[in-house]
């Protein structure tokens, strides 16, 4: 397989926040290099997208081994078709005029180094809705949305085109802006890595704010679309979908509208208060989300697999569980963080910080760190699952994911140690597991 070390550094993780706020950095050019530096800045944009179209090709392989060597990347005359960019530009349109809906509510980030609060509208949901009602209605129009799986490779190239020209537009626009609305991180002074790991914090055009708006929409609800694609897909070749499909779809279909219908939790997240935006979220975003995500569905369409009602049965629960799981810490966290003394909070235990914050060390967040990454692991299992164990493919993402959320959790962990000192090594001693109760 192409570079998955290089995979682990990509910093695509979940959406809905943590139980710590982020962290205040020392000055920028004293400020650690995260994912390998400058080796990181250069090998990343290199490799993560042939790892992309490598994975894209296998999943549609007889084969599907990601050990073939050499490795199976997709021929030349696969790479364009000129139907793709329209696709992905006119998607990415969309969903821009739909940003500016007059549904939903505004809130207001968190201040600024400046003091400031930035407003942004919350109403993905809406959008998600609206491309749902859109989807109907080609359907309807018997619009063969098939032929998607036959334009993968094609709109993974456009996406990580796009992904390049944007990134380069970001860098060179953030010399145009004051130095306060520069990221921590982003400023060091090496072009190579301020590209990568992007030196603007909120870059914005007017009241549209381009890191917000690529974070959760046309990327995450353009995954449920490619899934979508590959149940017609199957559909088209054997007269239905398969229970596997179907599960499939239905489960990150869940998880999308999730993130959606949470969509004010991001605001809190490290990717927008604390990571600039360059290439490392633009490519996540645009690229790595909506294509390596997928990979459960293209891989059906060849790879069809039988399911009984008991596996699936047992697989639901676990999705199930992993969900409840997930749902249920971030909301606990997330109402501490708006109100403490609400009722649902009020009770649990916590732990006082120099900072004037406060650690919870009970309910959810006394079971583990972050239980809100156990559930999200066990959710990416019920992704796999349908697919069978005859190829390991299906389990890339669960593979990568964990590697993922480890590397994010000892990132948390530094940051953290930093902002919260002797509290935070009161609140490890009180939580001593990370992710997985008694393992980890």
């Amino acid at each position: 397989m192409i570079s998955t070390i290089c995979v682990t550094f990509l910093y695509k993780g979940t959406k809905m926040g943590r139980n710590k706020q982020a962290v205040n950095h020392r000055p920028t050019h004293d400020t650690e290099r995260e994912f390998g530096g400058t080796l990181g800045a250069v090998c990343i944009p290199v490799f993560l997208p042939l790892t992309v179209l490598f994975l894209i090709g296998v999943s549609q392989s007889p084969e599907a081994s990601v050990f073939q060597w050499p490795p199976k990347l997709p021929s030349t005359n696969q790479l364009w078709d000129p139907l793709a960019p329209m696709l992905l530009l006119g998607w990415i349109g969309l969903h821009a005029l739909l940003y500016f809906m007059p549904f939903g509510k505004v809130s207001e980030g968190l201040a600024l180094r400046d003091g400031t609060r930035l407003k942004y509208p919350i109403n993905g949901f809406h959008s998600l809705c609206v491309s749902a009602v859109l989807l109907m209605v080609l359907l309807g129009l018997r619009a063969p949305l098939g032929f998607l799986f036959e334009l993968l490779v094609p709109l993974a190239v456009s996406a990580i085109a796009v992904s390049f020209l944007f990134s380069i537009y970001l860098y060179v626009r953030s010399f145009l802006v004051p130095s306060h609305a520069l990221a921590l991180g982003g400023d060091t002074g090496n072009p190579l890595y301020d590209f990568f790991i992007g030196r603007e914090l909120n870059p914005r055009i007017g009241n549209f704010d381009l890191k917000y708006f690529c974070e959760l929409r046309p990327g995450l609800i353009g995954w449920v679309v490619i899934n979508l694609g590959m149940l017609m897909k199957e559909v088209e070749l054997r007269g239905s979908p398969s229970l596997s499909m179907i599960l499939v779809n239905c489960f990150q279909l869940l998880y999308v509208a999730d993130a959606l219908w949470n969509e004010e939790a991001v605001l809190t997240t490290m990717d927008i208060v604390h990571d600039g935006f360059g290439f490392m979220l633009v490519f996540g975003d645009l690229a790595w989300v909506p294509f390596t995500y997928s990979l459960q569905a293209s891989f059906l369409v060849v790879h069809p697999q039988t399911l009984s009602l008991l596996k699936a049965a047992v697989i639901v629960a676990l999705n199930g569980v992993g969900y409840y799981i997930f749902r249920k810490s971030n909301s606990q966290k997330n109402q501490f963080r708006r109100d403490p003394t609400h009722p649902s909070v009020s009770g649990l235990e916590t732990i006082a910080t120099a900072t004037g914050k406060r650690l919870l060390v009970s309910g959810w967040w006394g079971l583990v760190r972050h239980p809100n990454y156990l559930g999200d692991l066990l959710m990416a299992l019920a992704w796999s699952l349908p697919c069978g164990f005859s190829h390991l493919l299906p389990y890339f993402y669960v593979i990568y994911f964990t590697i993922l959320l480890i590397h994010r959790e000892a990132r948390d962990e530094r940051q953290c140690k930093a902002k919260y000192g002797l509290a935070w090594d009161t609140y490890c001693r009180r939580v001593p597991y990370r992710i997985f109760p008694y393992i980890y």
